[in-house]
This record gives C-alpha cells, structure tokens and sequence, in this order.
C-alpha cells in the first residue's frame, strides 16, 4: 500500500518562504512523475508543479514561475517544493500526488494521479 505524506506548511508572512516535503512508501516513487497541488477554500483543486520520474523535467503554473521550485531525491523517496517570496494568494492547502502511470510526463490534472497525501495547509499572511 503507497502512503503519501506531506510536512512543511505552516504559517508566515507575504515575502517569506516556505519549504514542503513529501515521502512516499514502497517502490512507486521512482518511476512515477510527481506532482503539488493546492485548494484553496471555494476553488477547485490546481496543479502547481510537476516532476518527471527522472527529474529531467519541470512544470510550473504561470502564477509560481520564478517563485517555487520542485525537485525530488530518488534515494529517499522524498519530494519537495520550495516556496519563496510568497503572496495571500499562495494560501491553500498543499497536496503531493504520485501519477497512475508509470514513466509518464507531467500532468496538471488530478485524475492523472491516483495516490495523494492528506494535504498541508499553507497560510500567507498579509
């Protein structure tokens, strides 16, 4: 069974910055792409930004460009997002995502995804 966790929210202020993990169990890790998304209370569920298994790869939502970085360490089956100079709008809940397929390139939708952590709450004070 794939188990997916997030750590890292929390709360701070606009220009700060804030650094998500994510560990997955089992052997999914390192052949899936992985991805963030986030939900902000009211709005549907976004993708924010994707890795591919291979880390050869990246995709950002125009609104983080240049502002957060994603990468990720095989070894230990970790993902992370690196959040700098963050805005109110940046609040939401964080989620990690593991793709259904295997070796597959980045998707911004949920349903190419089929395991998700419990989620992180990221709140930017203004």
């Amino acid at each position: 069974q794939v188990q997916v966790l997030e750590s890292g929210g929390g709360l701070v202020q606009a220009g700060g910055s804030l650094r998500l993990s994510c560990t997955v169990s089992g052997t999914v890790f390192r052949s899936r792409a992985m991805a963030w998304f986030r939900q902000a209370p009211g709005k549907e569920r976004e993708g924010v930004s994707c890795i591919t298994w291979s880390d050869t790869k990246t995709y950002y939502q125009d609104s983080v460009k240049g502002r957060f970085t994603i990468s990720r360490d095989n070894s230990k089956n970790e993902l992370y997002l690196q959040m700098n100079s963050l805005i109110p709008e940046d609040t939401a809940i964080y989620y990690c995502a593991v793709q259904y397929s295997p070796y597959g390139s980045c998707s911004d939708s949920p349903s190419s995804y089929n395991h998700w952590g419990q989620g992180t709450q990221v709140t930017v004070a203004s």
